[in-house]
C-alpha cells in the first residue's frame, strides 16, 4: 500500500470487545484534502473506527498512519485532530465567542490573534451576530455551528464528525450540510463523517465507505455506491432497490409465469439467481412509441396499490408476481397519465438496469 505525505492511513485495523469483533481487517488510505463518510446501520463499526482515528480507542491490532508517522500511541489531544460530536459539548458558561476559542487559548496563542481567529470562523460559519451570546439562547443548528467552528479554529490536520447532525430537524439537517461541505472545500482540511444517513453520505462525501459487521464492504464515489452496489445489502441499504428471485431458464430469468431478460446474465452454474432493479429505472410504457422500442418479455401490466406524492417524483406500488414493488416517475408523467388506486398501467423493466447477486439482502440481515 503505497502512501504520500500528508495522507491518513489505516492499515489492517482490527478491534474486540471480549468476544465481539467491532472492527474487522480494515486497510484505508484517505487522501489530503478528501472527504469520506463511513456510512452503515447501527452497530456496523463505523463510530468504533472513528474513535480509533481520534485515539479515544485503541485497536486491538493494526496502525492507524499520518503523515508517514505511526500514531497509535499518540494521545488524543497530540494527534492535533478538529471532532465534532452528535452531542454539542459546548461548555454552558460561556458564550459562542469564549467556546471558539477554548482550543486556541489552551495553545497558549497571544488574545489578539485568538480574537482575529475567532471572527475568521464566526464568519465561515455564519454566526458573527452571535458571538456574545451563551448556548441556552441559541438553536440546534447554531450550537452544532459552534461546535464546528470550535473544531476548525485549531487548524487541524484532519477534521472528525460522528453523526453530527442527527439530533436536528430535516431542513435544518440540509442547510448545515451545505454549510460543512463549503467550510471542507474551502479550508482544504482532510474530513471524516460517520452517518447512518445515506442520502447525507452521498450528498457530502467524494468517497462514501459502506460498513457491516465491522468491514468495509464497498468504497466509491456517491454514483459507484449507488449505481454500482456490489452486495444486494448495499442495493437496499443506500437508496431503494427491487428484488426478484427467480430461475435461469433458456437465456432469461423466470419470475413466476414472466421470462425477463436480463442483460449479461452471469453463467454460473447456480440455477436461482437475484435480481435488483431500482424504482427509477422501471419505465413507464409509452403507447405512443412502437413496441419495437420494447422487449416484449420485460412489458408487464400492473395495478396501483398504493400511489405516494412526493413532490417531484410519485411513487406508485404495485404487485408482480405476488411480490410489492416500487416504480418511481415525475410528477408530470403522474398528471399525464391520471392514475388512480387500482388502475392498470404498464411497465417496461429494461435489461439493463438489473443487477446481479448470488445472495439475497434479507438472507444477509
Amino acid at each position: 500500500m503505497e502512501t504520500t505525505s500528508k495522507q491518513l492511513v489505516l492499515k489492517n485495523i482490527n478491534k474486540q470487545f471480549g468476544d465481539l469483533v467491532a472492527v474487522k481487517d480494515v486497510d484505508l488510505v484517505i487522501a489530503p484534502a478528501e472527504f469520506v463518510c463511513f456510512l452503515g446501520p447501527s452497530g456496523c463499526g463505523k463510530t468504533t473506527l472513528l474513535r480509533i482515528i481520534t485515539g479515544f480507542e485503541q485497536q486491538t491490532s493494526g496502525d492507524v498512519i499520518y503523515d508517514d508517522k505511526i500514531i497509535n500511541d499518540v494521545i488524543p489531544q497530540k494527534r492535533d485532530f478538529g471532532i465534532v460530536f452528535q452531542s454539542y459539548a459546548l461548555f454552558p458558561n460561556m458564550t459562542v465567542h469564549q467556546n471558539v476559542a477554548f482550543g486556541l487559548k489552551m495553545r497558549n496563542m497571544p488574545p489578539k490573534l485568538i480574537d482575529e481567529r475567532v471572527g475568521e470562523i464566526l464568519k465561515l460559519v455564519g454566526l458573527t451576530d452571535w458571538e456574545r451570546h451563551y448556548p441556552s439562547q441559541l438553536s440546534g443548528g447554531q450550537q452544532q455551528r459552534v461546535a464546528l467552528g470550535r473544531a476548525i479554529a485549531i487548524k487541524p490536520k484532519v477534521l472528525l464528525l460522528d453523526e453530527p447532525l442527527s439530533a436536528l430537524d430535516a431542513k435544518i439537517r440540509i442547510r448545515l450540510r451545505t454549510v460543512i461541505k463549503r467550510l471542507q472545500e474551502e479550508l482544504g482540511v482532510t474530513m471524516i463523517y460517520v452517518t447512518h444517513d445515506q442520502e447525507e453520505a452521498l450528498a457530502l462525501a467524494d468517497r462514501v465507505a459502506i460498513m457491516r459487521d465491522g468491514e468495509i464492504r464497498q468504497i466509491g464515489s456517491p454514483w459507484e455506491i449507488y449505481k454500482q452496489p456490489k452486495t444486494s445489502f448495499i442495493a437496499e441499504f443506500v437508496g431503494t432497490s427491487n428484488f426478484i428471485t427467480g430461475k435461469k431458464k433458456n437465456g432469461k430469468v423466470q419470475f413466476g409465469r414472466l421470462e425477463l431478460a436480463v442483460t449479461n446474465l452471469d453463467d454460473s452454474g447456480n440455477e436461482t439467481v437475484y435480481l435488483a432493479i431500482r424504482p427509477e429505472n422501471i419505465e413507464l410504457v409509452d403507447e405512443t412509441r412502437s413496441s419495437e422500442n420494447y422487449l416484449a418479455s420485460n412489458v408487464v401490466e400492473v395495478a396501483a396499490e398504493v400511489i405516494n406524492f412526493l413532490g417531484a417524483i410519485v411513487r406508485i406500488t404495485f404487485i408482480l408476481e405476488e411480490e410489492e414493488m416500487l416504480v418511481d416517475i415525475s410528477e408530470k408523467a403522474f398528471e399525464k397519465l391520471s392514475l388512480k388506486r387500482k388502475d392498470k398501467f404498464k411497465l417496461y423493466f429494461p435489461p439493463d438496469e438489473f443487477h446481479q447477486y448470488t445472495e439475497l439482502f434479507r438472507k444477509l440481515i
